[in-house]
C-alpha cells in the first residue's frame, strides 16, 4: 500500500518536472475526455456453512466517464504523462441455489479514481501512434455495493479494505488529426483493488478483485 502511494506521488512529480523543461517544438498540452468499459475479475467466495451460496464473477461491464489533461514530450518517440479523473468498476454475482429453486443476481461496484498514466509512445508517419506505460490510481470514492452484496448472502458485518492506491498498466493505439487525438487503450491492474473481509464465520476467505477496462478518448491539444 505504501509503495503504491509513493509511486503515485513520484509520477506526479515527474510530470511537473518534465513539463517545466520541455522544448516548445516537441511539446503539447491538451485536454481529453471519453469513456471506460470496465470489469472486475477474481476468484469465487463460497459460504463454508452452505456451499450453494457464493459470490463470483459476471461477464457484465460498467461504463464510466474519464477526463483530464495530458502533456506530450517528443515527436517520433514521445513521453505522455496524464492526470485523469476516471470512473471504473464492475459487477459481482450473488448466487444462491437449493434443490427447489435458484436465485442469481448481480451488484454494481463503482469507483471514482484519480489516475496518473505515464505513456511511452512511437509515432509512425504523421498520424498513427502506439503507446504503453504504467498507471497509478488513487481511490477517491466508492459506492456501498460490496457491503450490500455480502449482506444479501448472510454476512452479518463486513470489513472493507479497498486499496486506496493501486498499480497497473495501459497499452493502446492512437491517431492524430491536426490538434485532435483519438486513443483506444487497454488497462489492467497488477495489484488487487479490492480485499474485503467478512466477520461472519460463514465466509472464511477474502473477496479479492483486480480490474481491467477498455478506454476510448478524444483529446485536443491547446498548445
Amino acid at each position: 500500500m505504501k509503495t503504491s502511494k509513493y509511486l503515485f506521488l513520484a509520477l506526479i512529480l515527474a510530470i511537473v518536472t518534465t513539463s517545466g523543461h520541455a522544448q516548445n517544438r516537441n511539446f503539447k498540452f491538451g485536454i481529453k475526455a471519453g469513456a471506460n468499459l470496465s470489469r472486475l475479475k477474481g476468484g469465487d467466495v463460497v459460504s463454508s456453512s452452505d456451499p450453494n451460496v457464493k459470490i463470483g464473477n459476471t461477464n457484465a461491464s460498467l461504463t464510466g466517464f474519464v477526463g483530464g489533461v495530458f502533456v506530450r514530450l517528443g515527436s517520433s518517440i514521445y513521453l505522455q504523462p496524464e492526470l485523469l479523473l476516471s470512473q471504473k468498476g464492475g459487477t459481482v454475482n450473488i448466487f444462491r441455489s437449493s434443490t427447489s429453486s435458484m436465485n442469481n443476481s448481480s451488484v454494481d461496484l463503482r469507483f471514482t479514481n484519480f489516475d496518473v498514466p505515464v505513456m511511452v509512445g512511437l509515432r509512425f508517419g504523421d498520424f498513427f501512434r502506439i503507446n504503453a506505460g504504467p498507471i497509478a490510481s488513487l481511490r477517491l470514492s466508492e459506492n456501498g455495493g460490496l457491503r450490500q452484496a455480502l449482506n444479501e448472502v448472510g454476512a452479518n458485518s463486513v470489513k472493507d479494505n479497498y486499496n486506496s492506491a493501486a498499480l497497473g498498466y495501459q497499452a493502446g493505439v492512437g491517431v492524430d488529426i491536426g490538434n485532435l487525438s483519438v486513443d483506444l487503450r487497454y488497462e489492467g491492474n497488477t495489484s488487487n483493488i479490492i480485499n474485503a473481509d467478512t466477520d461472519d464465520a460463514n465466509f472464511n476467505s477474502q473477496l479479492k478483485r483486480k480490474g481491467s477496462l477498455w478506454q476510448a478518448t478524444v483529446g485536443f491539444a491547446i498548445f
